[in-house]
């Protein structure tokens, strides 16, 4: 049997317990002699696709997270590039001490094969600075395709400089998925660690050791509670979460017509002076419905939850209301960010528009990413 200390769940970095079946990191006792040991749930989550809750508070996430400022290390920090101010980590300069910190944007196959790179990392360092940091390298990749993930593990290997490397991000950016990718490139291994499309898979640190005696350090994900993804059910998670490259949908709205996207977020062309089009970039699955504003409100009180879905029927009653956040936009090409779903860019200034968000669902203007 293996030393009781090793007994460290690969796929979630909790530690092991074979005695209460409720609580995490239990695994029956015949789990222990395998050579790699998994806890029940990440068991479950590989070969089931099944979540369990677990108990773990964002106090517990948060305090993992704060002992890396007293760290010297490399920290690589993982952003969903879909999901740029939804997926940013509040208060990374703090977390990072004065460790250098790499900015990953993932999941770069879901943009529009349009998109210029070279013009994307750009923004991206511009919109990090914004947000008070200033990484020392920005990398684009799809470690789901396996994109630039060569040449990012190579530069994250020079850039560390013989330390430990931390890898931090919010819940759902890829994360496990961008180490397992770096694992199999320094490896040859395939999936080390718990990968899933549901928030929090990775529990505590998993360290994973490097040819020199240091380590590469997976984190558990901290989950930003304004993400969309925590207002829908998690069978429609699928809807919201691209899987593969957006088609923008143009609409050429008047005055006074209004978008629902599904009957999670509504967006109102409230004046500018004629007929505009707006270009909407959300999951390919997401419905979009157009109805005349004086009529939504209606729409939305009758047909939530069947025409526009999600939420479900079943969720309805307690889905939180949709809160409004007038804009004026002064500046051509102008994205406004719907947290966790996507955008819709106005390329025209001297519009006046209005966002619909559930309550606690961030929304944000932002120069145009594409």
């Amino acid at each position: 049997m293996s030393d009781p200390k090793q007994q460290i769940c690969i796929g979630c970095g909790v530690t092991v317990q074979t005695e209460n079946p409720d609580i995490i990191g239990y695994a029956p006792a015949s789990a222990l002699e395998k050579e790699t040991i998994i806890c029940q749930r990440c068991y479950r989550l590989k070969h089931y696709n099944e979540i369990q809750d677990v108990s773990l508070t964002d106090d517990d996430f948060l305090k993992i997270l704060n002992g890396i400022s007293q760290t010297d290390a490399l920290i690589v920090m993982v952003v969903d590039i879909f999901d740029f101010n939804g997926s940013w980590l509040p208060g990374i300069h703090r977390f990072a001490g004065n460790n250098k910190v790499v900015l990953v944007g993932n999941k770069v196959d879901l943009l529009p094969k349009s998109v210029k790179h070279n013009k994307l990392i750009h923004w991206m360092k511009q919109e990090a600075r914004d947000l008070g940091l200033r990484p020392e390298e920005v990398f684009l990749v799809s470690a789901g395709k396996g994109w630039m993930m060569k040449e990012t593990a190579a530069a994250i290997d020079e850039l560390r400089n013989g330390k430990d490397v931390y890898v931090v991000g919010c819940t759902n950016v890829g994360k496990s998925t961008f180490i397992n990718r770096i694992i199999k490139e320094v490896t040859g291994e395939g999936d080390v660690i718990t990968t899933s499309h549901f928030p929090g898979t990775t529990l505590d640190m998993i360290r994973i050791p490097l040819d020199d005696g240091k380590a590469l350090i997976d984190t558990p994900g901290i989950i930003n509670h304004h993400q969309m993804a925590h207002f829908v059910d998690k069978g429609d998670l699928k809807l919201i979460t691209p899987k593969k490259e957006i088609k923008p949908k143009v609409y050429q709205l008047n005055e006074g017509q209004t978008l629902f996207f599904g009957g999670l977020a509504r967006f109102d062309y409230i004046s500018g002076s004629e007929k505009r089009s707006f270009v909407c970039y959300l999951a390919n699955e997401l419905a979009i419905h157009r109805t005349k504003t004086e009529k939504a409100a209606e729409l939305y009180e009758n047909h939530l939850g069947e025409l526009l879905a999600p939420p479900r029927p079943e969720q309805v009653k307690s889905f939180p209301e949709l809160v409004k956040q007038e804009y004026v936009i002064k500046e051509a090409k102008t994205d406004i960010v719907f947290s966790g779903l996507g955008w819709v860019t106005v390329n025209e200034p001297g519009v006046k528009v209005a966002a619909y968000v559930p309550k606690g669902v961030e929304t944000v203007l932002r120069k145009s990413l594409i």
